[in-house]
C-alpha cells in the first residue's frame, strides 16, 4: 500500500509497476503489463495494471502481480487526509495497492523458464549471491 497525493498518485503507480516489471527482469523471465479494462478491475479501482509472467509449461502468460490506484476510494473510508506544504485545504490522499510478486507463481516462472533440456535449472544471476554462487540446481537421482 502506498499513500501519495493526488498529483502525484498516477507517476507513483506506473514507478510501482516498474519496479515489479525490473524484478522480472533480474529474474529473467519473459513478462508482460497489461492495463485491465473496467470490467476487469476491483470495486475500489481507478486504474490497474496486471504483471503476467510466461509459463512456457502452461504455454501462456498467467498473472504474477497487480497494482491499482483507488484514488480517493479507500482514503475517503479512513478518513485519510493531507495538508499541503505551506497551508491550504486538507484533502483526501489516493491510496495505491499492490501485491508485489506472488511468490509461488514467481518460482515456477523461474523454474520453468530456465529448465534445461537435461532437466537442471540454471538460477538466474540475480539469485546467485543468494545461492551461496550456485549456478544450477540439479534433479535428485
Amino acid at each position: 500500500v502506498k499513500l501519495t497525493t493526488p498529483a502525484q498518485s498516477y507517476d507513483e503507480l506506473e514507478s510501482m509497476v516498474a519496479n515489479a516489471e525490473e524484478v522480472l527482469r533480474r529474474l529473467e523471465i519473459p513478462c508482460r503489463v497489461v492495463l485491465l479494462c473496467a470490467g476487469d478491475m476491483g470495486f475500489a479501482a481507478a486504474k490497474t495494471y496486471d504483471l503476467e509472467a510466461w509459463l512456457p509449461g502452461q504455454d501462456t502468460y498467467r498473472e504474477i502481480s497487480s497494482c491499482s490506484n483507488c484514488e480517493t476510494f479507500q482514503a475517503r473510508r479512513a478518513a485519510l487526509r493531507y495538508r499541503p506544504a505551506g497551508g491550504g485545504k486538507a484533502d483526501y490522499l489516493h491510496t495505491l495497492n499492490g501485491s508485489g510478486l506472488a511468490v509461488g507463481r514467481t518460482l515456477i516462472a523461474v523454474l520453468e523458464n530456465h529448465q534445461n533440456a537435461d532437466g537442471t535449472v540454471t538460477i538466474p544471476a540475480a539469485l546467485r549471491p543468494y545461492m551461496d554462487g550456485l549456478e544450477r540446481l540439479t534433479p535428485a537421482r
